[in-house]
């Protein structure tokens, strides 16, 4: 029951919401990310090959998954943080690759961005700079304590459910992105 927890976690970290993406059939993905995807690749051919990104909205509500994908793109949110490096490790998953391509969308499911990972780190919590939180959070104003309040009470949420307590020190992963495509 623990890995499957830790699994259903690993879906829902980084303040990504994919249980939307997860139970929806090919049919229910909103057009616009069919589109924005052709429009991509037509312009630029060498990923003729690649399949389908996942597509998925950050955070769990209306209010922060549209703001965030506004931030994207405006190119103020350039990161995220996708979890606790122990969860991919316990459900023995990958972390996430340099190169992947998802799409971003509003918390509707409507297409705005494509994003690819440009960096993969494992960061101690309590050594998270101020220069990374505002890449993730896209503010300059305290970005580092809005990450801290943040990411501290989600993680802290989910690990009180398996009975753990979040520790100062315990490793985040880390992804930096960068915008490569946006609807027009």
């Amino acid at each position: 029951m623990k890995y499957l927890s830790i699994f259903l976690i690993l879906i829902l970290i980084g303040c990504k919401n994919d249980t939307k993406k997860e139970l929806m059939t090919d049919s229910e993905i909103d057009p616009s990310v069919y589109k924005m995807w052709a429009s991509f690749v037509e312009s630029n051919p060498e990923n003729t090959i690649d399949e389908l990104p996942e597509s998925w909205f950050f955070h769990d509500n209306k209010v922060d998954a549209d703001r965030l994908a506004a931030l994207t793109l405006n190119g103020k949110k350039k990161a995220t943080t996708s979890g606790l490096y122990n969860w991919y490790v316990e459900a023995k998953a990958d972390l996430p690759q340099i190169g992947t391509k998802h799409i971003v969308t509003d918390f509707n499911g409507k297409a705005k961005a494509i994003i690819e990972i440009t960096s993969v780190d494992t960061i101690p919590f309590n050594q998270m700079t101020e220069s990374l939180a505002a890449l993730d959070m896209g503010t300059d104003t305290e970005p580092l304590g809005k990450w801290r309040k943040a990411h501290w009470s989600f993680f802290k949420s989910i690990m009180n459910e398996n009975s753990e307590e979040p520790t100062e020190d315990m490793l985040i992963v880390f992804e930096r992105f960068e915008m490569i495509w946006k609807m027009k």
